[in-house]
């Protein structure tokens, strides 16, 4: 019964951290090989700044893949992203610490790890800085990516003023 139970709260916490990832869209898929993998590429649209979408890749594993290589609930740490001005620029009420904002966040394990994207505003170049990394509970990834968005010369219109 405990195992049922366990079990039972893995599969919530796998539904629940796809519910995360509800702001993505699905946008392309391009299989890698003949045995299922896949790239996925996802369009997420910044939810306190808008006209700014990102396009974030990364690999998924099949069913295949995972009875391989015995590693059944992980896909690699791997990740790409692109973020562009898509419409105008209306910039809402932002986190501005150098740490910056979680802005994405999607399950890419059952309970373990995690692919993010951070928002920076680096004020000094008047720039959004989208960092997609991945955060692992035990062993941090250093595979990372970042893409900018310049607001210079730009018509953005600050919600709570222009810091």
């Amino acid at each position: 019964m405990t195992a049922l139970r366990s079990l039972a709260a893995m599969a919530f916490l796998a539904a629940s951290l796809s519910a995360a990832s509800a702001s993505a869209q699905v946008v392309g898929e391009v299989g890698v090989d003949w045995i299922g993998n896949d790239i996925i590429v996802e369009a997420v649209a910044d939810p306190e700044v808008k006209g700014v979408t990102c396009h974030v890749t990364y690999f998924d594993r099949s069913i295949i893949d995972r009875l391989k290589q015995g590693n059944w609930f992980e896909d690699p740490s791997n990740s790409s992203i692109s973020c562009r001005q898509t419409g105008p620029v209306e910039i809402g009420d932002i986190d501005l610490s150098k740490s910056g904002e979680e802005v994405f966040r999607q399950g890419r394990s059952l309970i373990w790890k995690d692919l993010l994207v951070k928002r920076i505003y680096d004020k000094a170049n008047d720039t959004l800085i989208y960092l997609a990394h991945s955060r692992q509970i035990i062993e941090g990834s250093a595979k990372m990516a970042i893409s900018t968005v310049p607001l210079y010369g730009q018509q953005v219109n600050w919600t709570k003023g222009k810091p």
